[in-house]
């Protein structure tokens, strides 16, 4: 094999102050490595194994000696960015690969050490978060109708956990599982066939279609990791266990940050390395959270006599889970027709709603998932019969909420502009405004959307899944109504930004008539 990387009597001596001396840190190196062999580097703290790595991309240049990558020498300026074409540096600590403020520049560094042309850099920069921005509300809406399977299947089981009824449920988790891996299967299958169709109605601008496309084909991978995770959490939410959930979530957060930075800044793959990390990452998650509910809880696996096809079962789950998934896909489709509409405003409108809406989800996310606990807390007690209990939970969840999406408000308004700096190069004043100015809008609503979530949450929870889809209906309807409308009108793009909170506003006012009304009803017919 052709040698890639050679070290002649490598020596190195760090700078010391002025009348002192620092001993070798490297002394008479001589090394060859052939390419596409492994070597490890091993030594305890302070032996060098870094000043060593540092000098096969020319971090450091050797006091003696020579350093030789594919041929080149090191210590040639002329050949530095052929060099570091070659070679990267990945390290142990992911925060060390961060070497900008904002996510911008983080983008553009690989591309700016490559002696990539400055007008070039912000072409590709834009175009590649413009395509990854718009792809995340494709798979958020896709996911959606998963999520809501699994989430109601969640609900199915949580009930018959509550009121005791262990071989029920493990038929339960066989059906459903069933059920929604065919629902993952046939998904999978329809995206790739209708690709084109969907950036289509997307209205993607045709600069960026090819890199939506490239990041699409491999993300649309996840949607089977996203079934196995999103399954296995709301089994385990239903018994009571949200930790463990959280903690293979968050393994996979850092693994996909961890193989981002190699794929994209060490591998060059570009968005296809962020596409392919985010893949990986949900795998290793969805597998790992499935064998660890399968080892730790075998009460919820299917026996063998519990592997067959119950008619009265079967429409227990579906009515919860069909509908929730109607519920969930509703709201998303809705949110989706929307990404269309920003899109029609150009690359700028573009990109400050893509990171807008990251903190805008992020900010609400704490409410949304408060929902699912409230609503399995409900279900629970729905199954056993507890209606004091659900009612004094009623009250609490409502004020926990509204204190939560209160404080969150406060600070997304008075921190909007620092927030979307964590995204944004200060430069794009335009893009930056833009998104504060969506942020100051959304932001200050969060209490609508916070007691949209407990509802949902609660008609699921009592066997009533249509009522959520009714207040779905109710709010993304008036959304993207709105936005079509007032987007037409001088508000423009304000417009956009304004249906949202009104939308919750309505969903909010039916499902709490709604369930005061049945009350009241319940009251009369017991007096």
């Amino acid at each position: 094999m052709a040698v890639m990387i050679e070290t002649r009597d490598l020596t190195y001596t760090y700078p010391a102050p002025e009348g002192e001396t620092n001993p070798p840190a490297l002394r008479d190196v001589s090394v060859q490595i052939e390419k596409g062999s492994f070597t490890v580097v091993l030594g305890h703290n302070g032996s060098g194994k870094s000043t060593f790595a540092k000098h096969l991309n020319a971090v450091l240049l050797p006091c003696g000696g020579a350093v030789y990558v594919d041929g080149m020498d090191t210590r040639d300026e002329k050949l530095l960015l052929e060099i570091r074409r070659r070679t990267g540096m990945v390290f142990q600590n992911p925060d060390n690969q961060i070497v900008a403020n904002v996510v911008e520049e983080d983008v553009a560094f690989g591309p700016e050490n490559l002696g990539v042309p400055t007008a070039e850099i912000r072409r590709r920069v834009d175009d590649a978060l413009a395509a990854v921005g718009s792809s995340y509300t494709l798979m958020t809406f896709l996911t959606s109708i998963l999520l809501g399977l699994c989430m109601g299947s969640g609900a199915a089981v949580s009930m018959q956990y509550g009121s005791g009824e262990e071989a029920r449920m493990r038929q339960s988790v066989f059906q459903s599982f069933v059920l929604i891996a065919g629902m993952a299967l046939a998904l999978n299958v329809l995206v790739y066939l209708g690709l084109g169709g969907i950036l289509w109605v997307l209205r993607v601008p045709e600069k960026i279609i090819p890199l939506m496309k490239e990041y699409l084909r491999i993300i649309f991978l996840g949607i089977t990791a996203t079934f196995l995770y999103n399954y296995f959490a709301n089994l385990l939410r239903a018994i009571g266990n949200s930790v463990v959930p959280l903690l293979f979530l968050a393994v996979s957060a850092v693994l996909n940050v961890i193989l981002d930075l190699v794929c994209v800044l060490v591998l060059h793959w570009g968005v296809r390395g962020a596409a392919a990390a985010t893949t990986f990452s949900q795998f290793v998650s969805g597998i790992g959270i499935g064998l660890y509910t399968l080892k730790k809880f075998p009460q919820l696996c299917p026996k063998k006599e519990d592997c067959r096809w119950d008619k009265q079962n079967l429409a227990t789950i579906l009515n919860l889970s069909v509908m929730t998934s109607v519920q969930q896909s509703i709201m998303n489709f809705g949110i989706l027709m929307v990404q269309g509409l920003v899109n029609s405003f150009g690359t700028v409108i573009m990109a400050a709603f893509a990171a807008a809406v990251k903190i805008d989800s992020f900010a609400y996310m704490p409410v949304q998932d408060f929902g699912n606990a409230f609503s399995t807390y409900v279900a629970q007690n729905y199954g056993a019969g507890q209606t004091d209990r659900i009612r004094k939970g009623i009250r609490s969840a409502g004020l926990c909420s509204a204190a939560f999406c209160i404080v969150i408000s406060v600070l997304v308004c008075a921190f909007a502009a620092p927030l979307m700096g964590i995204f944004i190069d200060p430069a794009e004043t335009a893009i930056l405004a833009a998104g504060v100015h969506y942020l100051h809008i959304e932001g200050a609503c969060y209490l609508g959307i916070g007691i949209l979530f407990l509802l949902y949450g609660y008609y699921r929870a009592v066997n009533q899944p249509q009522m959520s889809v009714v207040l779905t209906i109710a709010s993304l309807g008036t959304r993207v109504a709105l936005a079509y409308l007032l987007s037409a009108t001088p508000l423009g793009v304000t417009g956009i930004w304004l249906s949202v909170p009104i939308g919750w506003a309505l969903a909010d006012a039916i499902g709490i008539g709604y369930y005061l009304k049945k009350h009241r009803a319940k009251y009369a017919v017991q007096a």
